[in-house]
């Protein structure tokens, strides 16, 4: 154990693939070249490195037409990646200049494919308080007074379960140090928020707006005011 735990970190700790790995939290997926220019590297230098990659199982490649794209092989390396940033100390995790309140990033963003931040972990907190939802050790589930309420938000609780991934699962957010709720029940309410209009993504960046309109759907839907 101890020495594949050398390996991992080996695999991780690399500067050029940490920046691929930080990158692809956005949950989108990236050619070779535009994973080079994140990483600032040479086209040449990051073949190498997703290579690696690739045979860690950390990342899949799909092809598609002329194009390559990678994307996160396991759901479990994105929740790696974001808990692993908690270790960062506070201080240095921002410059001291210029910073508001609470940055955008901070405030609401996307971890890999759910909802994360100020804004993400509001709403496990307000879920569990409601008892939509609880925790079982590392694992959340839905309650019965969940399960209508999803239901009624056209969330198909049966099909996330049966999906190979987690149901629900406690993500450790790195701005907030507390969790958010990760797994296939993240997703959905993620994807649920988009096509709603309640949240846009943002270009080239994981903070998402929140619109008015889903200023007043968190507010009807789960008593947050965001």
């Amino acid at each position: 154990m101890e020495e594949q735990i050398v390996v991992v970190s080996s695999l991780i700790g690399d500067p050029v693939r940490a920046k691929i790995l930080w990158a692809l939290l956005d949950g989108k997926a990236y050619t070779a070249t535009e994973l080079a220019i994140m990483a600032d590297t040479s086209p040449q230098n990051i073949s190498m490195h997703v290579a690696k990659l690739v045979n860690a199982n950390f990342l899949k490649v799909a092809a598609q037409g002329r194009h390559k794209y990678y994307t996160f092989a396991r759901d479990e390396v994105a929740y790696v990646i974001e808990a692993m940033s908690n270790l960062i100390p506070a201080g240095m995790k921002a410059s001291q200049k210029n910073e508001t309140a609470i940055s955008p990033i901070k405030y609401c963003r996307t971890c890999y494919d759910h909802l994360a931040g100020k804004v993400g972990v509001s709403l496990t907190e307000k879920l569990l308080e409601t008892k939509m939802i609880r925790q079982d050790g590392d694992e959340f589930s839905v309650t019965r007074k969940g399960t209508d309420f999803f239901k009624k938000m056209e969330i198909d609780l049966e099909t996330l379960r049966q999906s190979r991934r987690f149901f629900a699962k406690p993500c450790l957010d790195w701005s907030e140090r507390k969790y958010h709720m990760a797994g296939s029940l993240g997703a959905a309410l993620l994807n649920k928020m988009l096509s709603c209009n309640w949240i846009r993504r943002t270009r080239e960046s994981r903070a998402i707006i929140v619109t008015a309109r889903g200023q007043k759907a968190f507010l009807d839907y789960f008593n947050m005011k965001v």
